[in-house]
């Protein structure tokens, strides 16, 4: 049996430990002088040893897949200016060099209606357990499946939800009190910038979490349209510390997860490969890792054909910092 096989599966190498354990305390002929103390503290320290090591093993994985997306971009550029994203007649596209190859350590999940509005979700039973867990969810448009799954599966929960087209959360929060109660929903769109005197009125993430009391986010949302590029470089920009003497950088979110739709159109500002390679890039430095990604197939259904495959789902977890994802204290 190999120990990937057990690092895969923790529950399997903590079952075979304590049958070993169990079997060497039933046949010693001194059982009561074992430390059942000792055994207990095992099982904790194992459990934490495996988080610990299945992450260091993913980032070995990620650094691998780095390396390959620098020899793809080689073969077709050989610089990032020179790629093409969607290139008519090659057989790759713009997602293909960045494919989710981090793996959550955890369950991962579809929640929410199958179909459009549905998001993938890591570990979301170690994050329900917390006496709290904040959500934000930014762009609503009428459908509000996730969020009420997450309220539903994690009672503790409450989401703060953000959208100037609407007027309230989906029907799926709004019809039933015990939801409703838990969520809160604002008329404002995430911008790069504060601009609450414009139309629509704009605000960063840092400056709602501040409105809101909050420090942390365990799941965000985020699906506007486009705006997703400059709001999260503000946002990683908020959140990067530089050491003076040094002049290195550091970001740690305030964020567990993030379920992000990307809109990578030519009027965005991305729409290129460099400039959308240097946006992701700043992504993976800011500790983010894409552990699941979903093709926008509604999209491209509606529209036929004459349309770019320029709309993803995907999922990232944060590798930094102590929370439920990356920490057996919140277990």
């Amino acid at each position: 049996m190999g120990v990937t096989f057990l690092l895969r599966n923790p529950r399997y190498a903590l079952l075979l430990t304590f049958t070993l354990l169990f079997t060497i305390v039933i046949l010693s002929p001194a059982r009561e002088h074992v430390d059942f103390k000792k055994v207990e503290n095992y099982f904790k320290s194992s459990e934490t040893t495996w988080l610990k090591d299945a992450l260091r093993e993913e980032e070995e994985r990620y650094e691998l897949m780095l390396r390959d997306r620098a020899a793809m971009i080689n073969k077709y550029g050989p610089t990032p200016e020179r790629v093409e994203a969607f290139p008519p007649g090659m057989l790759y596209t713009l997602w293909d060099f960045y494919i989710p190859a981090f793996q959550c350590p955890h369950r991962v999940e579809r929640l929410g209606t199958m179909g459009d509005g549905g998001k993938w979700v890591c570990g979301f039973k170690r994050v329900a357990k917390q006496p709290e867990c904040v959500i934000y969810s930014f762009g609503i448009n009428g459908e509000s499946s996730f969020e009420a799954t997450l309220l539903t599966q994690g009672p503790t929960c409450q989401v703060w939800g953000y959208d100037f087209s609407v007027s309230s959360f989906g029907p799926e929060i709004e019809s039933i009190h015990s939801l409703k109660s838990r969520s809160h929903f604002s008329a404002v769109g995430l911008g790069a910038q504060d601009a609450p005197s414009e139309s629509p009125p704009l605000y960063t993430l840092k400056s709602l979490m501040e409105a809101n009391g909050h420090k942390w986010i365990d799941v965000l949302k985020i699906d506007i349209e486009g705006a997703e590029f400059d709001s999260l470089v503000k946002f990683i920009d908020d959140f990067t510390v530089v050491d003076p003497s040094t002049g290195e950088s550091t970001t740690v979110l305030p964020v567990g997860q993030m379920q992000l739709e990307i809109h990578a159109r030519e009027w965005s500002g991305y729409g290129d490969f460099a400039h959308f390679n240097a946006w992701w890039e700043k992504l993976e430095k800011a500790g983010l890792r894409p552990f699941w990604t979903e093709a926008n197939l509604v999209y491209i259904n509606i529209f036929k054909s004459g349309v770019r495959p320029d709309l993803v789902e995907y999922s990232f977890m944060n590798i930094r910092g102590d929370h439920a994802l990356v920490s057996d204290k919140f277990n």
